[in-house]
C-alpha cells in the first residue's frame, strides 16, 4: 500500500544507469542541463527527473489509486476497458498477453483516467469513472494532470528547439484543449507468490504508445533493454525522482533522433518482491487526429536524420488515435488469434519479439 515502509532496492542485481536531470535548471534555460537532457533523450531515451515539484500531487494520486483499486472487483469491472482498443478505464489482471506465444498473461491491474475527462469534469468527454475517482477529480486528478502537462511542455519545447522545428510545433501537436489519449494511470501488482516467476514479465515488453512518459515508482521492477544489449537491466527507483522516457510518437516525429526504448515490468527484486508494487504514470500523447510521421518538411535536422536511415519507415500511416487503438486492441488476450496478433501490437521496438 502507498505509505508503507518499504525495504531498500538491493545492490546485487544488474541495473542500468540513467542521467539525473534537474527540472528547475532546464525550466530556467540552463544550457548545460538542457544538453544533458538532450543526451539522455537521444541515446537511451530514459532519464531521472528531480525537482519536478509534483511530489504532493503524486502522493495524492497514489491515495486515489489505492482507494479505487480497493473497490470490489464487481464495481471495478463496471468500468473495464473492453477489447475494442480503448485505453481509458479499468484493466483487470490477466487481460493482456505478455508475448507472442499467448502462454502467459499479465498480472497487473490499473485504472486509466483521461486528461480530457479530468479537465472537463463534471462534463463527460470519453467515459465515466468509479466514485472514488469522481470524488477527487477536481482536487486531486486534475491538479496532477496540469502539473504533468506543465513538466511535459517544458521538455517538449526543448526538444522542439534542438530538432530545429518552428517555435511551438511540438506543443501544437499536443494541444491541451484538443482531444487526445493523454491519461493518468494508477497501477497495482501483487507480491511475488512463486520465485520461479521472478524473471517473468508482469507487463509485456514494449515501447510506450505516445510521446512522453512521467513515471513515479516506489519499488523496483521496471527494466530496460538498451539497443545492442541482449539482457534486461533494472532501473533503480530514487525517492523524489520521476523516471521519464521518450515514446513512439516523438521518435516518429523526430525521424528516430529521439529514442523510444523497449522496457518491461517484472517483480521487484530482493525483499521488495514481498510487497505490492504501485506506480503512477502520466502519458502525454499527441492530439488524436495528428498523423504520426517524421516532420521532414519542418526541419532540415529531421530530414537529414531520415535520409541517413533508409532502412527505417517513419511514415506510420496512422493517426495518434489509430496507433494507440491498434496496439491496445492486439495486446488483449481475448483478441488473440495467434502470433500475428502479438506482432500487430508492436510499435517502434528495436527487438519486437523481446519478452
Amino acid at each position: 500500500m502507498p505509505g508503507t515502509t518499504l525495504p531498500p532496492f538491493p545492490d546485487d542485481v544488474r541495473t542500468h544507469p540513467l542521467l539525473i536531470i534537474d527540472y528547475e535548471l532546464i525550466k530556467a534555460g540552463d544550457r548545460e542541463e538542457i544538453d544533458r537532457l538532450w543526451e539522455a533523450a537521444t541515446t537511451l531515451g530514459f532519464w531521472y527527473l528531480k525537482n519536478h515539484g509534483a511530489d504532493q500531487e503524486v502522493n495524492n494520486m497514489f491515495d486515489v489509486g489505492a482507494e479505487t483499486l480497493a473497490l470490489p472487483l464487481e464495481e471495478r469491472m463496471r468500468f473495464e476497458q473492453g477489447d475494442h482498443g480503448q485505453s481509458f478505464g479499468y484493466k483487470k489482471a490477466g487481460a493482456q498477453a505478455i508475448d507472442g506465444t499467448g502462454k502467459f498473461v499479465d498480472n497487473i491491474e490499473f485504472i486509466n483516467v483521461s486528461k480530457d475527462d479530468a479537465l472537463a469534469y463534471p462534463q463527460v468527454v470519453h467515459l465515466t469513472y468509479p466514485s472514488t475517482i469522481n470524488a477527487r477529480m477536481e482536487n486531486t486528478v486534475a491538479p496532477f494532470v496540469c502539473k504533468s502537462l506543465d513538466v511535459t511542455y517544458v521538455m517538449l519545447n526543448i526538444f522542439n528547439d534542438k530538432l530545429g522545428l518552428p517555435e511551438g510545433t511540438l506543443e501544437s501537436l499536443h494541444a491541451m484543449d484538443e482531444h487526445s489519449a493523454c491519461e493518468v494511470r494508477c497501477t497495482r501488482s501483487p507480491p511475488l507468490q512463486n520465485k520461479a516467476a521472478m524473471d517473468r514479465a508482469m507487463l509485456a515488453a514494449h515501447t510506450d504508445f505516445g510521446s512522453l512518459t512521467f513515471l513515479h515508482n516506489r519499488l523496483g521492477g521496471l527494466q530496460v533493454m538498451p539497443p545492442g544489449h541482449d539482457q534486461w537491466s533494472y532501473l533503480r527507483p530514487i525517492p523524489g525522482h520521476a523516471i521519464c522516457n521518450i515514446a513512439d510518437a516523438l521518435s516518429l516525429f523526430s525521424g528516430g533522433i529521439l529514442q523510444s526504448n523497449i522496457h518491461r515490468v517484472v517483480p521487484p527484486p530482493g525483499a521488495q518482491a514481498e510487497y505490492e508494487r504501485w506506480s503512477l504514470v502520466f502519458f502525454t500523447r499527441p492530439t488524436s487526429s495528428k498523423v504520426l510521421r517524421a516532420l521532414v518538411e519542418s526541419s532540415p535536422v529531421i530530414a537529414d536524420a531520415v535520409k541517413k536511415r533508409p532502412d527505417k519507415n517513419f511514415e506510420s500511416g496512422s493517426t495518434a488515435a489509430e496507433w494507440l487503438a491498434r496496439r491496445v486492441r492486439n495486446q488483449r488476450i481475448n483478441n488473440r488469434r495467434g502470433p500475428d496478433t502479438w506482432a500487430a501490437s508492436r510499435g517502434t521496438e528495436h527487438t519486437p519479439t523481446a519478452a
